[in-house]
């Protein structure tokens, strides 16, 4: 993880190769109890305000379609496990992306609230963009929870994207002994 000062870049994620699959490891430490941000993360009408629409089932075993804002995806998601306020698994489909799990952790850390999100599934060669695309999805719900506005996604993609980039390039370098 990198970390640079503020207004500057500022990568939350890791990446790593798991069975021939990508990894993008976020973890981000909230001013919130987890109560509140298991609602920003679970809520319809809270999610619509930073990462998209969702319509359908979102209690366990339920499904929905989702449109997320920021990076364009769409899809459905099947909720495989929903432990409020600590634990929520996604099976995701889409006609256009590999199926993926996506799994979200709440831990309380005295008044703060860290959460850890894993997606899990995707194309090695696409691992960067993965990654830039759910930092961005995380900033924009840190800006909901400060009552700021959503980032522009495009510019702040290109901001992130060589870093990730990096990180995948470091992934697959070859081993040196010498």
């Amino acid at each position: 993880m990198t970390t640079n000062s503020p207004g500057s870049l500022h990568v939350l994620g890791s990446l790593r190769a798991e069975n021939g699959k990508g990894v993008v490891r976020l973890e981000h430490r909230f001013d919130a109890d987890a109560e509140d941000l298991w609602s920003a993360l679970t809520d319809p009408g809270r999610l619509a305000r930073w990462l998209g629409v969702v319509d359908g089932d979102l209690r366990e075993r339920g499904d929905f379609r989702a449109h997320f804002f920021a990076s364009g995806w769409e899809g459905t998601c099947h909720v495989d496990v929903c432990r409020a306020p600590q634990r929520l698994l996604l099976l995701t489909t889409s006609p256009d992306e590999p199926d993926g799990v996506f799994e979200v952790t709440l831990n309380s850390a005295g008044e703060q609230t860290v959460l850890v999100i894993e997606d899990r599934g995707m194309p090695l060669g696409q691992i960067a963009a993965y990654g830039a695309g759910d930092q961005i999805h995380v900033e924009d719900l840190a800006a909901y929870l400060a009552g700021s506005e959503r980032c522009d996604a495009l510019v702040r993609w290109q901001e992130l994207h060589p870093a990730y980039l990096q990180l995948a390039a470091d992934l697959t370098a070859p081993c040196s002994l010498a």
